[in-house]
């Protein structure tokens, strides 16, 4: 395959991921389909609410997935694109499917914490949440994930299988690198406000600076000092 075919492709598949997380932030600035409900003090129904957090980790996560998707459908078109390499959006499936289930779980938090506010207003509650929030990001298991984002070739390559189930599988595993590596970032939502959305961008600013800067690592560690002197300074007050 020549190589102004595969510049070609790479840029159609580029194009595709930026209207999709165009789309979605589209979705979220006009009011992700729950604005309504919040304006009338109700609580939209549940299926609206998880399309909202679900489209909303699509905005805010495929900007620093971005590299893991054109890497593997370069591997696809490096080797000729055969069957025994599946099309990249079976990749991008498995990888929204996990982000999926977290909404899920989110959407359900949602309902238990904050009600119709989309927001904690207990200010222990939400001192308690950033500390844990801080805390995680200085964790381990954060370092590993953020580690296994920030290196989409290692994991690619460690973990490539053959068709279509080795495609869902990497995308499926790359879905659970990231909510491991941005899961705490996202339940802060719950502290700025759901539909906050300067908030929503701070942190999706953050998680793609985190993933994809120079020595982003150490920007994870300094977020989590910060947030938990944020988190104690609520609970003082």
């Amino acid at each position: 395959m020549s190589s102004g075919v595969l510049l070609h492709q790479r840029l159609v598949i580029a194009g595709g991921l930026a209207l999709l997380a165009a789309l979605a932030w589209w979705f979220l600035i006009d009011g992700a389909g729950v604005g309504h409900t919040m304006g009338g003090g109700s609580e939209p129904p549940f299926a609206a609410a998880l399309l909202m957090w679900w489209l909303m980790m699509a905005a805010m996560m495929l900007p620093s997935a971005a590299p893991a998707i054109l890497l593997y459908a370069r591997v696809r078109q490096m080797r000729g694109g055969g069957s025994t390499i599946a099309q990249t959006w079976i990749f991008l499936t498995g990888y929204l499917a996990l982000w999926l289930l977290f909404s899920l779980v989110a959407a359900s938090a949602e309902r238990l914490l904050t009600g119709p506010s989309m927001i904690i207003a207990n200010g222990t509650a939400r001192g308690v949440l950033l500390v844990a929030a801080g805390i995680y990001q200085l964790s381990p298991l954060k370092t590993a994930c953020l580690g296994e984002c920030r290196s989409p070739a290692q994991f690619i390559s460690r973990q490539w299988r053959p068709g279509w189930p080795g495609a869902l599988r990497l995308g499926l595993l790359h879905g659970a690198y990231c909510i491991g590596c941005c899961w705490a970032l996202m339940l802060l939502l719950f502290v700025g406000g759901v539909m906050n959305l300067l908030w929503v961008v701070a942190l999706a600013a953050i998680v793609a600076a985190e993933k994809l800067v120079p020595r982003g690592e150490w920007l994870a560690r300094l977020t989590g000092v910060a947030l938990i002197a944020w988190g104690i300074a609520e609970l003082l007050t």
